[in-house]
């Protein structure tokens, strides 16, 4: 046989040794076509993957956006996903090896925990809540209020001792807030929260909307911060 007509034979056998090597997709995993946001666990690492029904030994083919090999190198390895195997997530390199073993945490929610790289997510995209506010979105001027206005603060960017962003306590504020003696501020896992100078215990709030933060876990007296 000449060698070209072996060639040839070779090429059109390809697309269905690839098929013969992907399981085809069940309902479970026909659910995880489309995009998907992928983070890190404070999200604030992210970048889109789109799983996809093309085949590719052992799997499936996953695509990333541009920006996301920066954020997390090792993507440039992924070759493909395969779900469900043992009701998990697997992101694999063309040689079979799982590079990230994701497992579903709630509906539409994944997590990974991977060595060198950390917590993975995987939220669906239309599902995702927004993203966390970055510290200078937050800055600037507050005011606590419960039934009555309880305190004036200015939270700054600037590092502070003890970890977390300079907070300033304004004069007038309320014994009781005065007392905490905050003078820290971070946000960690979505929520604000204001820090004493000694001690861990946090007031903690969460977003309502860009200038209104309602404090968790809730009280008798309902105490919120409304940017000024």
């Amino acid at each position: 046989m000449k060698p070209i007509v072996l060639l040839a034979l070779l090429c059109l056998g390809l697309p269905a040794a690839v098929h013969a090597q992907t399981p085809p997709l069940g309902e479970q995993a026909a659910a995880m076509l489309g995009s998907w946001e992928f983070s890190n666990a404070n999200r604030d690492r992210r970048c889109t993957a789109v799983f996809t029904n093309a085949p590719v030994a052992g799997g499936h083919k996953v695509q990333f956006d541009a920006n996301c090999v920066n954020l997390f190198p090792f993507i440039q390895n992924v070759a493909g996903w395969r779900f469900p195997e043992s009701d998990n997530l697997f992101l694999f390199d063309a040689g079979g090896k799982t590079l990230a073993e994701f497992s579903e945490v709630e509906a539409g929610m994944f997590e990974a925990p991977t060595p060198g790289v950390g917590v993975l997510f995987l939220q669906n995209a239309a599902a995702a809540a927004p993203p966390p506010k970055k510290p200078e979105e937050v800055a600037g001027d507050w005011t606590i209020t419960g039934a009555a206005v309880l305190c004036e603060i200015s939270l700054d960017t600037a590092a502070a001792p003890g970890g977390g962003m300079r907070l300033t306590v304004k004069p007038g504020c309320r014994d009781d807030v005065v007392k905490l003696n905050f003078t820290r501020w971070r946000i960690e896992g979505g929520e604000l929260q204001l820090l004493p100078a000694q001690g861990t215990t946090p007031w903690r709030f969460v977003e309502n909307d860009s200038d209104n933060w309602r404090r968790i876990p809730e009280t008798s007296e309902q105490v919120n911060l409304i940017r000024r």
